[in-house]
């Protein structure tokens, strides 16, 4: 699969705290902030997209959801196997979204940004290591980032600059056409 992780996904879902293993395990491809094919689109929500291979543990998977949480507002199928779920945002995150949605990732709230863990696990050769998630370095502006970003575009980055790419909303709305082709 040659589809590119969102900002949606990135720092969008994390904040509706579903198991990161289940989204992997169901093939959770992205998440958006409109399905291109519809018509209406629910407010302040977020639209994820599966393409589970095993729908009696997708069903499992929905029933528990439903279970876990009142934020599911939808969901449901397209052809190919494709399954959206659409689930209402926290409206205390409001402001945080917005400075997301404005790429200003190193002025969200410190509420916001306690969701998003520092560290994760990697192992490698039979041994773990520790490495900084990809949110975390991009709240804090790390000097991994910045670098890369300097020797990538050339210029040299001042202290007011984000170290992320901006919101560009054409890659958060759901297109399932162009999804198919990539897949």
């Amino acid at each position: 699969m040659s589809i590119k992780k969102n900002i949606t996904t990135i720092f969008i879902i994390p904040t509706l705290k579903i198991n990161r293993e289940a989204l992997k395990d169901h093939n959770c491809i992205n998440g958006y902030i409109k399905d291109g094919r519809k018509d209406v689109q629910y407010e302040n929500a977020v639209y994820l997209l599966f393409k589970p291979k095993n729908l009696d543990q997708f069903r499992y998977f929905l029933d528990g959801e439903y279970e876990r949480t009142n934020q599911i507002v939808d969901d449901y199928d397209y052809e190919d196997g494709f399954i959206v779920l659409v689930y209402k945002l926290d409206k205390n995150l409001k402001n945080d979204f917005d400075l997301i949605k404005r790429g200003k990732y190193s002025l969200t709230s410190d509420k916001f940004q306690d969701i998003f863990p520092i560290e994760f696990d990697v192992v490698k050769n039979g041994s773990k290591e520790k490495y900084n998630s990809l949110q975390y370095r991009i709240f804090t502006k790390s000097e991994d980032l910045k670098r890369h970003w300097e020797d990538m575009l050339g210029v040299d980055f001042k202290d007011d600059m984000e170290v992320w790419d901006g919101w560009k909303e054409e890659n958060e709305i759901m297109d399932l056409d162009k999804i198919r082709e990539l897949i």
